[in-house]
């Protein structure tokens, strides 16, 4: 299968590794120049808890002039998710699908709005990632990838994804609920990802604490409220239980919002806690705890953003 990875920071740079290693046809895109020029010329290092590798790639600035492809796995931040379906769009060969793996709510939507929703795979990883360098990526814990149609049933194409993943050692498993994986991914980075990038925590350091557990607790009490009264069935039965262990398995990663602050970049606490608390307002469920996240971020945003 021919594959195209628009987005190609921690985790897209990780599965684009992974696929490039199991023999697929794989090519990286990603605006960052140094990053891209790096993977060109020496490689992209893959760092794990065994040792360090150099796995051989294509990578490329933009989608042009690439040939088309059966798959594009979308790893872009929320905001610039139409672009990337829109750059998809063009670069599909006929009966060719998007897969999104992005967090937040609302990205499958978006691209189904651009390239039609049955062409739309969507879904979650528990895989974890840091970007250490242009060039270098940390795999920085490991767990399953679900995966499902927007609309309509499982079908070969999906299933044929699904066994791309897991021979390529990420572990990968249909699942017929795909709004159930959305916000059972949300819920987990609700819990995880503001406090990390508030605190500068790795995942694995909000368990140590009475304090950060009791913060994750409450957050994501509040938005388990939400999805029950948006009608959501969660993929797991303890959420507070699911969200500590993800924590704990990939204890050594940094979350994406926590990379995010360190850069000084913008993250995606809009489409995270921030839409717990859009949510809650359309479902008349209170969320103070995931209001006063979101704007604590938003306001660490604002002072290390150039002005």
């Amino acid at each position: 299968m021919k594959i195209a990875v628009i987005g190609a920071g921690a985790m897209g740079s990780l599965f684009g590794a992974y696929l490039a290693k199991a023999g697929e046809a794989v090519t990286l895109v990603d605006i960052w120049q140094e990053h891209v020029a790096a993977i060109r010329d020496q490689g992209l290092q893959l760092s794990e808890a065994a040792g360090d590798e150099v796995v051989r790639l294509d990578a490329t600035l933009g989608t042009g002039g690439l040939e088309p492809v059966d798959l594009v796995i979308l790893f872009v931040k929320s905001a610039a998710t139409q672009a990337a379906a829109t750059d998809a769009a063009a670069l599909l060969r006929p009966g060719g699908r998007v897969l999104t793996l992005q967090n937040g709510l609302g990205n499958a939507e978006v691209i189904a709005e651009i390239v039609g929703a049955e062409r739309v795979l969507a879904g979650t990883t528990a895989q974890g990632a840091t970007l250490l360098g242009p060039g270098r990526v940390r795999h920085g814990g490991r767990g399953d990838t679900h995966i499902g149609r927007l609309s309509g049933e499982a079908d070969a194409f999906c299933h044929e994804v699904a066994t791309l993943l897991t021979n390529a050692d990420l572990p990968s498993v249909v699942e017929p609920d795909v709004r159930s994986l959305v916000w059972g991914k949300l819920i987990i980075n609700t819990g995880i990802n503001a406090l990390t990038a508030l605190l500068r925590l790795r995942n694995g350091q909000l368990a140590d604490l009475t304090e950060t557990r009791q913060l994750l607790t409450l957050a994501v009490e509040e938005a388990v409220l939400v999805a029950r009264a948006a009608g959501v069935h969660l993929p797991y039965e303890n959420p507070v239980e699911k969200v500590l262990a993800v924590a704990i398995a990939t204890g050594q990663n940094q979350s994406s919002m926590l990379q995010d602050v360190l850069r000084g970049s913008l993250t995606e606490i809009a489409v995270i806690n921030g839409a717990i608390v859009q949510e809650g307002e359309r479902l008349g469920v209170a969320t103070p705890v995931n209001r006063t996240l979101t704007l604590l971020v938003q306001a660490l945003e604002k002072n290390l953003l150039p002005s």
